[in-house]
């Protein structure tokens, strides 16, 4: 009986630590600098805000220039050039529909993402941002106030 609370007291804690990091606050600019230096990137030239994520003109070591992005909310950097595998135009397609986009247009990638306008489940106009890793919604905003 103690083996199985401790079983269920430690699952959850598990649960609550997920659902807090979930709902932390988003990353400054300082900690996306931390982030962007611990990943490789030795000289970090600009930061700003970028359709709900932080994009960055860095310089690796091999003294390659990019633009990355990071996630405020996972600290997950988006470098097209980081080996992960890139979805297709269709794959990504597909997964946008998938969570509830339609009337997608004006689909461009912007390295390791993708930025489509396209119409949400409530019918409103917005401009999202998604991974280009694995298509999932990364920012989402409303263009416009009359739809």
């Amino acid at each position: 009986m103690k083996k199985l609370s401790l079983i269920a007291t430690a699952t959850v804690a598990a649960l609550l630590g997920t659902a807090a990091a979930a709902h932390a606050a988003p990353l400054g600019l300082a900690q996306v600098e931390q982030k962007l230096r611990d990943a490789g990137y030795s000289r970090i030239h600009e930061i700003e805000k970028d359709d709900g994520l932080w994009e960055a003109d860095v310089t690796r070591d091999d003294g390659r220039f990019r633009e990355v992005y990071v996630d405020p909310k996972t600290g997950e950097i988006f470098d097209e050039f980081d080996g992960r595998a890139q979805l297709s135009i269709d794959q990504l397609l597909a997964k946008a529909k998938d969570q509830g986009l339609r009337e997608i247009h004006s689909v461009e990638r912007d390295g390791a993402t993708w930025k489509l306008e396209a119409r949400n489940d409530r019918n409103q106009k917005v401009d999202v941002r998604l991974s280009g890793h694995d298509g999932r919604l990364l920012a989402s905003e409303r263009d416009g106030w009359l739809d």
